[in-house]
């Protein structure tokens, strides 16, 4: 069977490395009996989605739907259900003379031709994802339970004292505590999650995705594989097991789903057990591009002149999840050439960028911000990198590099631009050092984006362009806004993805005049306001007229002023 197709596409799009190739062809020869695709998703070299899609453009095929996917069986009875469930196979529809079906692998002329045997009909085939067509198989056929349910049909677990630790170890190495583990994993990624909370209660176990900002329950294992779950997550994190009194903190590097991960976990004491938190770190849906962050017009312009400065610091605040990294890594990117030479000092690294020098913070053993900080300005660095500026001997340093010709990016947690004036004088800077080194403060907030697939316009009542002063965005016309309604593409959610809404106040003459005279943030933002600076909730409500957001979310996390 010629594969040459498929293979060529996916190494065309970037999504099988040739040594991934290599790999998988090692391996098949001791696998006689999986095909190629199922072996490129079986590794996780190359998700379900990829190959699907490889087949569509490479070779013409057309893409099912999970929603396509009848409820009642489409094939004769005589048709073993073994059979569909080992070759990844499912009836869409038949008549006197065919029967149409989806395959994970279209391309498996054995399937098709014991079909053709089996029914007497031709056989038209589609493409469908392998995940999906197992749960189609399960609607139709099955009882229509969840994965989940299904492997706690192989889980043995009787009580396990805290102390019996080697027991503990053996029950998290078991395969079912391993693919609950993975599904869980697995169910996250699919969503495109940026955080897996796993909590444990007196009765159940809860388990959490944070998608676009927002928590969803999903599917749960049983409450009494608590202790092996939360076990087989620290033994991949190699964390201490038999340590349950304390926090922890570690990180798992897997590829699945043909995705490369970085996961960082963190374990904290609770009532019942240990709850976890897992951060997901892709590198293939971390966008460094300042327009898609939601960066444009003016802000953008502003923006891009003060990072173009040879030294001085540029601060971005914003509380904790408001995307202050992703933009930090952003102008990294921007600033990243062979002409400079970058270090950074991180607790903890979340993106490794090729070109860049970058120290992840030890406070246990000495190694602060501070301390790195120190040493980092004798290795003749162009542009330095903190992580957050969390102590005034952090601030003195950063200051004193500024001083001596370096560009210096930082991160503050205050609620506005202003706000990360005042918070460095709370901290004891003194206001001249801070006039003559801060170029520039950026504030930040995440909102969710609407849905193209599905949102919904409608006119703005003129009670609600009056209360909100939409006329200074559009002076004439209707006003058309858009709401959320949900749909397969977006999960029922009605939003898909996130994007900033941002102020950035540039240090001005006027702006240094008012730090000098120690003015308040109300004072200082109001001038910046003056001179041209739009606010959060301005740039939110700009973004809503466009048509990217709603009034709900711009609300949702900002105050109007």
């Amino acid at each position: 069977m010629d594969y040459e197709s498929l293979l060529k596409k996916l190494q065309d799009k970037g999504k099988l490395s040739s040594s991934e190739l290599k790999k998988v062809e090692r391996i098949k020869k001791t696998a006689l009996a999986e095909s190629l695709p199922h072996m490129l998703v079986k590794l996780g070299v190359c998700s379900e989605a990829d190959v699907a899609d490889a087949f569509v453009e490479a070779c013409h095929y057309e893409k099912v739907t999970s929603d396509q996917y009848p409820l009642e069986a489409q094939l004769p009875e005589h048709v073993s259900l073994r059979f569909l469930k080992q070759f990844h196979v499912i009836g869409l529809a038949q008549n006197e003379n065919s029967v149409t079906v989806s395959m994970m692998d279209p391309e498996d002329q054995f399937i098709i031709d014991a079909l053709k045997l089996a029914t007497g009909k031709t056989v038209t085939v589609k493409v469908g994802l392998l995940s999906e067509i197992d749960n189609a198989l399960e609607v139709q056929y099955g009882e229509g339970r969840s994965q989940m349910d299904k492997l706690v049909d192989g889980l043995v677990m009787e009580d396990v004292g805290e102390e019996d630790l080697e027991h503990l170890k053996d029950l998290a190495s078991e395969a079912p505590v391993i693919r609950m583990v993975n599904l869980i994993m697995q169910r996250a990624i699919d969503a495109k999650a940026s955080d897996i909370h796993i909590e444990p209660f007196e009765q159940t176990l809860k388990v959490r995705l944070r998608v676009d900002g927002v928590l969803q329950e999903i599917d749960a294992p049983p409450v009494k594989s608590t202790a092996a779950v939360i076990s087989r997550i620290k033994i991949m994190a190699k964390l201490n097991i038999a340590e349950r009194r304390l926090p922890q903190d570690g990180r798992i590097k897997i590829q699945m789903l043909g995705k490369e991960l970085d996961l960082r976990v963190s374990t904290i004491p609770t009532m019942y057990g240990e709850s976890v938190v897992i951060r997901l770190l892709d590198k293939e849906n971390t966008v460094l591009d300042f327009t898609a962050l939601g960066f444009f017009g003016r802000h953008l312009d502003l923006f891009l002149e003060t990072l173009a400065m040879p030294h001085g610091i540029i601060l971005i605040t914003g509380p904790t999840g408001s995307g202050k990294s992703t933009t930090m890594y952003a102008a990294l990117k921007q600033l990243n050439t062979s002409a400079r030479k970058i270090i950074t000092v991180e607790d903890p690294v979340e993106y490794q960028m090729e070109g860049i020098n970058q120290i992840q913070a030890k406070p246990q053993i000495g190694l602060t911000f501070a301390a790195a900080l120190r040493s980092i300005v004798r290795q003749d660095p162009d542009v330095i990198m903190i992580g957050e500026m969390r102590d005034l001997e952090t601030a003195r340093i950063a200051v004193q590099s500024a001083l001596t010709g370096h560009l210096v990016l930082s991160t503050l947690h205050t609620n506005d631009a202003a706000g990360g004036v005042t918070r460095l004088l709370d901290m004891g800077l003194e206001e001249y050092l801070l006039t003559s080194t801060v170029n520039g403060i950026l504030a930040q907030r995440l909102v969710r984006k609407l849905c193209p697939a599905c949102k919904e316009a409608f006119v703005a009542p003129q009670q609600l362009i009056d209360s909100l002063g939409l006329r200074r965005f559009q002076p004439e016309g209707d006003i058309v806004l858009y709401k959320p309604i949900g749909c397969p593409a977006c999960s029922g959610m009605g939003y898909r993805g996130r994007m900033a809404i941002i102020e950035f106040l540039p240090m001005t003459d006027p702006v240094r005049k008012l730090i000098m005279a120690h003015e308040e943030a109300g004072a200082i933002q109001k001038l910046a306001v003056k001179e041209g600076m739009q606010t959060l909730y301005e740039n939110g409500l700009t973004k809503v007229m466009q048509g990217v957001t709603t009034l709900d979310e711009v609300m949702r996390v900002t105050t109007e002023s």
